[in-house]
C-alpha cells in the first residue's frame, strides 16, 4: 500500500514525508489534523518539517496508526513482566539493600531543557489516551545518535541509555540481558531517523532497597528540580524524600499506608471536604475538578512516616487571579527593625508554630452561580476513603476506566493556590479581634499596648514571633492563640533568649544586642558544594580585584551551570544576614544565565571565604531608636559597560541593619551624577524605614544620609540653584531628595571616604580597608 502511494513523489519528497511521519509518532500520534495544525503553528522546534511534508506523509501513509498501537502493546507486555519481577528482586544475590544509582551521572544528556520536559509530559498524556493505564510509568528520551537494528550489550557496561524500543527476554540475572534497538514507521517497517522519540524500558535501578524503573527515577528527579537548587540541594531534602503514593508504598510499605490513612482520616474528621454526586456538578465544575495527590515522606526524626494529601493547585492557574492567591508575608527589613527594638528595650521574646494552619481555615461562601472548588480522589485513595468511611462507596463513579470520588472542598488544604491568602485573612481577623493594630507599612506586623508597654507580633504564614517586656503578657497571648488554633494539635512554643525563625537563629543573650546566626545553613552549603575545602583553607576576602571584570574562559557545562545558579541563589538568601558577601553575590547574580570558567573561580573563592568565616555572624544594636544613619556611595563607571555601582548601608548604632549593592540602570556622565543616581536608588528604602519605625511608635528625630561627594550634597540640598551647565541635563527626579530635605524627612551630611561604610558595597575592597568596614558592618563577633 505504501509502495503504491510513493509513486508520483520525488525521492526528496518521500524523504521529507518520512521525516514528518517520524515527528508525528514522536508527538504521540495526536491525529493527522492536529499534527498539521501543530506544524503550521511552529510547535515542533528544530525538526525541519513543514505542513507540506505532513500532507504528503498523510497521502503516503494514510491516517491509521495501527503500528504505533501495536508497538505500544509490546511495551506494556514487557513492563507487566517487570512488575512480576518486582516481587522477588531481593532473591538475586548480586543485589545489595543499600545500592543506589545517581540519576545525573548516568543520564546526563536527558531532559536538556524545559521545552523538552514539557513535550515529554504532553507525549505521556497522549500515550495514556492510547490505552496506557498508568501515566507515571511512561518515560521518553531523545537520542541524536540512535542506531537501528543494533544488538546492544547490557546498559550497565557503558552507563548510556539507548534510544528505541527494546524487547528482550527477562532472566533472573538482568546483567545478562541483551536487546535490539528498533524504530518504526506507521506500517511497521524499520526506518532510519536521526531524531526519534521512543518509550524506554529496561535497566531497573535500586533506591533505598526497592527496585525502581527509570520512569520512577524520572519522576523523583522532576519533583526535586526547581526546589532550592535541585536534586542534591539540602534545602530540598524534604521534597527529595517525598514520594507519590505508589512509589511511597514500595519504599515505606505498611508504614506508608498507615501514614496515608492517618492523613485522610484527619481530613475527613475535620470536615475538609464533603462527597458529591457527579450528577450534581455543573459541566464547568467537572472541567475544573483537580486531582488529589498523596505524598509520603520521612519526618525530621528520620523514622516516622508523614502523609500529606495535596490539592494539585497548579491546574487552577488558568482561572485564579493574582489577587485571589497573593498572600502578604513579613518583610525581612521589618523583622530586623523590630528585632533590634526587642534587644534595645530588653523585651521577652516568644516564638510559636501553629500546626495544620490551612485546614483550620474555611473556604469562603460561594456566591450564587459561582463554581464550587472540586477535587477528584482516585486510585488507592478511593479504597482508603471507603475503609475509613463506607458511605463514600455511594459516590464512586467510573471515569476512563478508573474509580473516582468527587468532593467539594470546605477548608483550605495544602496545594491550593488560594490557601495562604485565606489563612492570612483568618489569622489577621483573629489578631484584630484580640486587639492588635496592624502596621500599614507591613501587613504582617501588629502591635498593641498592654500595661503601658508594647506587644509586637510578627508572623510569616504560621510562624509567629511575639515580644513584650512582661513574660506574663506573652503567656496570656500564647494561651489565647492555643485556644483558637490548638484544637487539632497544640501550638508549639519556644521561650528564652535563642529562637529559630525563618531560617535564622535569633540570639538575644547579650544585653542590648541581637545576634543573627546562619551556622547550619552555611555548613549545609559547604557540604553540598562540589569543591571541598580543607580545614586550614583560608580566604581573606570574598572577592578579588577582578570581580567587576568580564569573565574569561569557556562557558560552564550544564551541570556546572546548574550548580553555579543554585549556589548563587542560596547566597542571595544568606547575604540578607551575612552582609559582608553582599557586593560579591550581587555581581555573580548577574552572570547566572551564561557563567564561564572565570565566574566559577569567583564562586569558588566566595565559598572558600565562607568556609574560613563560617562561624561569623551579624550583631546588631541601637544607640538611639530615634536616629537612623544611612551611608550611600557610588563607584563611577566600574562595570564593563561603564555603568556605575551603588552601595548603601543603614545602621542605628552597631552593625548594619540593611544593605544594598546594585548596578545602576543607566550610564552617568560624572561621579556627581553617579552619586545622585545612587541616592535615588536608596531613597525609597530610606523613607520606608522612617515611616515604618514611626508607625511602630518610634518617631525618627534624625534621619541622616551620609555622602562623600560635596557636589552631589549641594545638588541634593539646594536643587536647581546649585546645578551648573554639566548638571542641567539631569532628570528632575534626582532632585526628589531636595524636597525631602526641605520637609525635614531627611538630612544630608558629608562623610569622608575613609569612613564611608557604603564604599564596602560598591567594589571588592582588600586589606586594611576591608577589615575596617567589615567590622563596622558585621558588628561584634564575641560569643
Amino acid at each position: 500500500m505504501v509502495q503504491e502511494n510513493i509513486k508520483g513523489f520525488t525521492d526528496k519528497q518521500v524523504e521529507r514525508a518520512n521525516r514528518a511521519r517520524s515527528v508525528y509518532h514522536m508527538a504521540g500520534a495526536p491525529g493527522v489534523q492536529a499534527f498539521r495544525i501543530a506544524v503550521r503553528s511552529g510547535l515542533f522546534k528544530n525538526c525541519n518539517v513543514n505542513e507540506e511534508d505532513a500532507i504528503i506523509a498523510e497521502k503516503i501513509h494514510g491516517r491509521k496508526d495501527k503500528a504505533f498501537i501495536r508497538m505500544f502493546k509490546k511495551i506494556k507486555a514487557r513492563q507487566d513482566a517487570e512488575d512480576l519481577m518486582d516481587e522477588d528482586y531481593k532473591e538475586h544475590e548480586w543485589i545489595t539493600a543499600n545500592e543506589d544509582m545517581d540519576y545525573k551521572d548516568e543520564y546526563k544528556s536527558e531532559l536538556d531543557n524545559e521545552e523538552t520536559k514539557q513535550m515529554l509530559d504532553e507525549l505521556a498524556a497522549e500515550l495514556v489516551k492510547l490505552g496506557k493505564p498508568d501515566k507515571e510509568e511512561v518515560l521518553f528520551e531523545f537520542d541524536d545518535n540512535m542506531q537501528e537494528d543494533v544488538a546492544v550489550e547490557s546498559e550497565e557496561e557503558d552507563g548510556v541509555a539507548r534510544a528505541g524500543v527494546r524487547f528482550a527476554d527477562t532472566d533472573d540475572n538482568e546483567s545478562d540481558n541483551k536487546g535490539i534497538v528498533r524504530s518504526y514507521s506507521d506500517d511497521g517497517v524499520k526506518v532510519g531517523a536521526k531524531r526519534v522519540l521512543c518509550p524506554r524500558h529496561n535497566r531497573s535501578y535500586f533506591s533505598q532497597g526497592v527496585k525502581m524503573r527509570p520512569t520512577e527515577r524520572y519522576r523523583s528527579v522532576r519533583i526535586c528540580e526547581g526546589v532550592n537548587g535541585g536534586i542534591n540541594g539540602q534545602d530540598g531534602v524534604l521534597f527529595i524524600q517525598q514520594s507519590y503514593l505508589n512509589k511511597g508504598l514500595k519504599i515505606f510499605k505498611e508504614q506508608g499506608k498507615d501514614a496515608a490513612m492517618k492523613e485522610l482520616d484527619q481530613l475527613i474528621k475535620h470536615s475538609c471536604w464533603t462527597p458529591i454526586s457527579i450528577e450534581k456538578l455543573r459541566p464547568t465544575e467537572r472541567k475544573k475538578a483537580v486531582d488529589a495527590m498523596m505524598l509520603l515522606a520521612k519526618n525530621n526524626d528520620g523514622v516516622t512516616i508523614k502523609g500529606r494529601c495535596v490539592f494539585k493547585g497548579n491546574e487552577t492557574r488558568d482561572w485564579l487571579s493574582c489577587e485571589d492567591t497573593a498572600s502578604p508575608t513579613a518583610l525581612h527589613e521589618a523583622i530586623i527593625c523590630t528585632g533590634v527594638i526587642d534587644a534595645h528595650e530588653g523585651r521577652n521574646v516568644m516564638s510559636m508554630d501553629i500546626p495544620d494552619a490551612f485546614i483550620q481555615t474555611l473556604m469562603p461562601k460561594q456566591e450564587e452561580g459561582e463554581d464550587q472548588v472540586i477535587m477528584k480522589i482516585t486510585g488507592l485513595l478511593v479504597d482508603y476513603m471507603i475503609d475509613l468511611d463506607p458511605t463514600y462507596r455511594d459516590f464512586v463513579v467510573i471515569k476512563n476506566g478508573h474509580r473516582v470520588i468527587y468532593v467539594v472542598i470546605l477548608r483550605a488544604i495544602y496545594g491550593m493556590l488560594q490557601a495562604p491568602l485565606l489563612w492570612y485573612q483568618n489569622l489577621r481577623a483573629s489578631l484584630k479581634e484580640y486587639g492588635l493594630v496592624f502596621n500599614v507599612y507591613d501587613l504582617c506586623i501588629a502591635n498593641m499596648m498592654v500595661n503601658k508597654k508594647q506587644l509586637t507580633i510578627r508572623f510569616h504564614v504560621d510562624d509567629v514571633l511575639a515580644s513584650h517586656m512582661e513574660q506574663r503578657v506573652l503567656k496570656d497571648f500564647f494561651t489565647w492563640i492555643n485556644e483558637r488554633y490548638g484544637g487539632l494539635k497544640e501550638v508549639t512554643c519556644t521561650w528564652g533568649q535563642v529562637h529559630t525563625y525563618l531560617g535564622m537563629t535569633l540570639d538575644y543573650s547579650k544585653k542590648g544586642k541581637l545576634k543573627i546566626r546562619m551556622d547550619d545553613y552555611v555548613q549545609r552549603m559547604l557540604d553540598e558544594f562540589s569543591v571541598k575545602f580543607k580545614e586550614d583553607d583560608k580566604q581573606e576576602t570574598p572577592a578579588g580585584n577582578n570581580l567587576l571584570e568580564v569573565g574569561k574562559g569557556k562557558l560552564l557545562d550544564k551541570d556546572q551551570q546548574t550548580e553555579f545558579h543554585r549556589f548563587v541563589a542560596k547566597h542571595l538568601f544568606l547575604t540578607k544576614r551575612r552582609l559582608d558577601m553582599h557586593p560579591t553575590v550581587a555581581i555573580l547574580a548577574s552572570q547566572v544565565q551564561n557563567p564561564n570558567q572565570s565566574d566559577w573561580h569567583k564562586l569558588v573563592r566566595l565559598m572558600r571565604y565562607m568556609h574560613s568565616t563560617k562561624k561569623w555572624h551579624l550583631t546588631l544594636s541601637a544607640d538611639n531608636l530615634r536616629v537612623m544613619k544611612w551611608y550611600v556611595d557610588a563607584s563611577f563607571a566600574v562595570h564593563p559597560d561603564f555603568k556605575s555601582h551603588t552601595g548603601g548601608v543603614m545602621t542605628m548604632g552597631g552593625g548594619a541593619m540593611q544593605a544594598m549593592s546594585k548596578k545602576q540602570k543607566l550610564n552617568s556622565r560624572s561621579s556627581t551624577h553617579a552619586e545622585l543616581i545612587g541616592v535615588d536608588d536608596a531613597i525609597t528604602q530610606v523613607l520606608w524605614t522612617r515611616i515604618f519605625m514611626e508607625e511602630q511608635g518610634y518617631p525618627i528625630e534624625k534621619n541622616i544620609l551620609y555622602q562623600d561627594n560635596m557636589s552631589s550634597i549641594l545638588l541634593e540640598q539646594n536643587g536647581r540653584s546649585s546645578a551648573g551647565k554639566r548638571s542641567r541635563v539631569l532628570n528632575i527626579r534626582y532632585f526628589f531628595v531636595t524636597d525631602q530635605v526641605e520637609k525635614g524627612n531627611l538630612k544630608i551630611e558629608h562623610m569622608p571616604t575613609d569612613d564611608m561604610w557604603g564604599d564596602y558595597m560598591t567594589k571588592p575592597l582588600q586589606g586594611e580597608k576591608f577589615c575596617k568596614f567589615w567590622a563596622l558592618i558585621q558588628g561584634d563577633q564575641e560569643d
